[in-house]
């Protein structure tokens, strides 16, 4: 019979503050749930935190993606996606019409690899859409190159990227599109909810139509769109967590510092590498591991951790390219790097409730299951990202 561990830290806390529960029971109470003047005044306080012009609240992280995508986007343009991510990245450019082409990653940074991309732009290329992947920054003033080099509109996926920062600036406040999500599991979570992020008003002022039905006027549609609305409980309970937020934030990157440090000591635990100049927003804690060195391949060791207690995550086990429904409609195709990483790539807990012991928990229960690994180790996945 197997036994219970004697302590549990999970992959993430998601509780809501007293204020937040507040400012949600207090729109309950008022009547006015739909999209209302919650959502407006956290669409001007989202914009101003992050250094916007305008900001367009939406439904969840994908119609945040959907809505820019669907704002320029013809029926079989293409946009250039990093295939290691989220499938809204990719899904959401389908949804809007156009075709998704997926690029490989860096191996250290994981983010979009460049020169992979360049090998795959078309005269159908109309966008790129990077994505600030687990909190970490691309490099934003090589890919404003890429861009205008190529005469691309730039849609930056920062769902997992709240307060993160490039060269002293927020990446909220870069051109041409940025989206969020406010899922529970992110650095700010309402439940659902999505907000984009532009500094082009006539952007905007479409989003804006297209999030409720093309509707310029009452009952009148000049174009056609969706129902992508945010509810005012949602935006209430953003109003309040956008107050909170770089507590939370300085949490986690205390915490990342410190798994920094201490698994250090671990050969063949390789974490993301960081592009120079920018902060991190440490969404995820996420690392390589290479069971040459270590000993344990990934399974294994998130098998021993979750044996005494300690969660963790695979971010992602495939890549967009690997998707049953992606290869249906565009056939296979070999990106190397992305293949690597989904078979090495393991979460630890970071989140902004761990403990100082939680921390130190941690390290001690990899520390343990390194010291008690099989003699023979499972064969290699892939090599480490470090």
């Amino acid at each position: 019979m197997q036994t219970k561990p004697a302590r549990r830290v999970e992959i993430a806390e998601i509780k809501l503050s007293e204020a937040e529960i507040g400012a949600a029971v207090g729109v309950l109470r008022s009547g006015a749930l739909r999209q209302g003047e919650q959502c407006a005044r956290f669409e001007t306080e989202f914009a101003a935190k992050t250094g916007a012009a305008f900001a367009v609240t939406s439904a969840n992280g994908s119609t945040a993606l959907q809505l820019a995508y669907m704002t320029f986007l013809a029926p079989g343009d293409e946009v250039l996606v990093p295939s290691f991510t989220f499938i809204a990245t990719g899904s959401m450019v389908w949804a809007a019409g156009g075709r998704p082409v997926f690029c490989d990653v860096d191996p250290r940074t994981w983010l979009i690899d460049l020169e992979d991309a360049q090998s795959r732009i078309t005269q159908r290329t109309r966008a790129i859409s990077p994505v600030h992947l687990f909190g970490a920054c691309c490099d934003v003033e090589k890919i404003e190159a890429f861009a205008r080099r190529n005469r691309l509109k730039i849609i930056w996926d920062a769902a997992q990227a709240h307060g993160a920062r490039y060269r002293g600036r927020d990446v909220g406040s870069f051109d041409d599109f940025v989206s969020y999500s406010f899922y529970p599991s992110k650095n700010m979570f309402v439940g659902e909810g999505g907000i984009t992020l532009t500094n082009d008003a006539d952007a905007a002022e479409r989003m804006r139509h297209l999030r409720s039905h093309g509707e310029t006027g009452r009952y009148l549609s000049t174009m056609l769109g969706h129902n992508f609305r945010m509810t005012d409980v949602e935006a209430a309970i953003g109003r309040r967590q956008l107050q909170r937020l770089d507590s939370m934030l300085e949490i986690r990157r205390r915490n990342r510092d410190f798994l920094l440090e201490a698994l250090s000591r671990f050969e063949g635990i390789y974490p993301q590498a960081e592009t120079p100049g920018t902060l991190h927003a440490v969404h995820q804690f996420c690392a390589t591991i290479d069971p040459k060195r270590l000993g344990l391949d990934r399974d294994a060791l998130a098998q021993a951790l979750k044996a005494r207690g300690v969660a963790t995550n695979v971010h992602y086990p495939r890549g967009m390219h690997q998707q049953p429904a992606f290869v249906e409609l565009y056939g296979r195709s070999a990106l190397p790097v992305t293949e690597a990483l989904c078979g090495a790539i393991l979460a630890f807990p970071v989140h902004h409730g761990l403990t100082q012991d939680d921390l130190e928990y941690i390290v001690d229960c990899v520390g343990r299951c390194v010291e008690e690994r099989p003699r023979a180790a499972a064969p290699a996945l892939a090599q480490g990202a470090g």
